[in-house]
């Protein structure tokens, strides 16, 4: 029995579906079913029920996955204690959308002090960006709403950040202690491009719908925050962001959205199948960070989430 044949045995247990686990795992089908084929063979028993359409585990392949995940997640910890002690540096690859947002910064600096050695490189990648990298391994942990995050890609939500609008310095919106949502109407709202964060378009175009208008959208785009705020500096148009970036934007005045009040979802992101200590350790600072903070809402404060079409995961 290989190694490499449990592995591939756990990411198919997972997908359920070969195609998606040999993508995973950078091979063709075809050398993914013939492991897993030895695999059966060396063990002598059945542990995967195969047809055309379809894929599942038998009791024994049931039974045989909580023993492979312990032992592929041993060998992880295993090579991750062998690299320490052979002096190599630990290192972290995270995935930011912006650097105008506080969450990571925050987080990272409690991970920093807990492993003063480690070596973070942050990646600023939009959420579509950053859920192909987790995939490809070549991040560790990302950061965004999860909603659209595919199969693989795990999350937790950490913060539920007010939704807000910039408006320049004069605008009528400046004396408002809030906005309703509905005032936008009037407005032209800059969005980002599609591509870049569907994630975060679809939830501000479904607020408005909630409040009774589709927004009349600012034609230019924009591919940061920054460029958001001079845009809308410069009395071109308004921009929806959450609170958690609002220190950043000068030139500009952030009011709260009301009527009604939408929450942002922030969500920690991983490969499903990595249980590393550094992944685990940026999980339990975000959760600590979070009830320090209060960055969740309680259930009777929480809004009613925008809708998400049918198919998408929810986070």
């Amino acid at each position: 029995m290989e190694f490499r044949q449990l592995r591939y045995f756990v990411t198919l247990s997972e997908e359920l579906h070969f195609g998606r686990a040999a993508a995973r795992e950078h091979i063709v089908q075809s050398a993914l079913s013939q492991q897993l084929q030895r695999l059966e063979r060396e063990l002598g028993v059945r542990l995967l029920e195969r047809s055309t359409h379809h894929v599942s585990l038998t009791t024994a392949g049931a039974a045989f996955l909580v023993e492979a995940r312990k032992i592929v997640a041993q060998v992880d910890r295993a090579a991750q204690v062998a690299r320490s002690a052979a002096g190599s540096s630990l290192r972290l690859r995270v995935g930011i959308i912006d650097a105008s947002y506080d969450s990571m910064p925050l987080i990272l600096h409690e991970v920093q002090a807990k492993y003063p050695d480690l070596v973070i490189h942050q990646v600023e990648a939009s959420v579509p960006e950053q859920y192909q990298q987790l995939l490809d391994g070549r991040l560790d942990v990302g950061i965004g709403r999860a909603a659209l995050a595919p199969a693989g890609v795990a999350s937790h939500l950490f913060r539920d950040d007010p939704l807000g609008v910039l408006v320049p310095d004069g605008h009528p919106f400046t004396s408002l202690d809030g906005v309703p949502v509905a005032t936008l109407a009037r407005e032209p709202l800059l969005l980002a491009e599609d591509a870049q964060a569907p994630e975060f378009n679809q939830f501000v175009i479904e607020m408005c719908r909630t409040a009774g208008f589709t927004p009349a959208v600012y034609e230019g785009t924009v591919e940061s925050i920054r460029a958001a705020a001079d845009l809308v500096a410069a009395g071109r148009c308004l921009y929806c962001v959450p609170s958690s970036c609002i220190s950043a934007l000068p030139g500009t005045i952030w009011r709260p959205l009301i009527e009604p009040m939408s929450h942002y979802p922030w969500s920690i992101l991983w490969r499903a199948t990595d249980t590393s200590d550094l992944v685990h350790a940026i999980t339990t600072c975000a959760r600590a960070i979070s009830k320090r903070l209060g960055w969740l809402v309680t259930p009777d404060q929480r809004p009613v989430e925008t809708p998400v079409p049918p198919g998408h995961q929810s986070t």
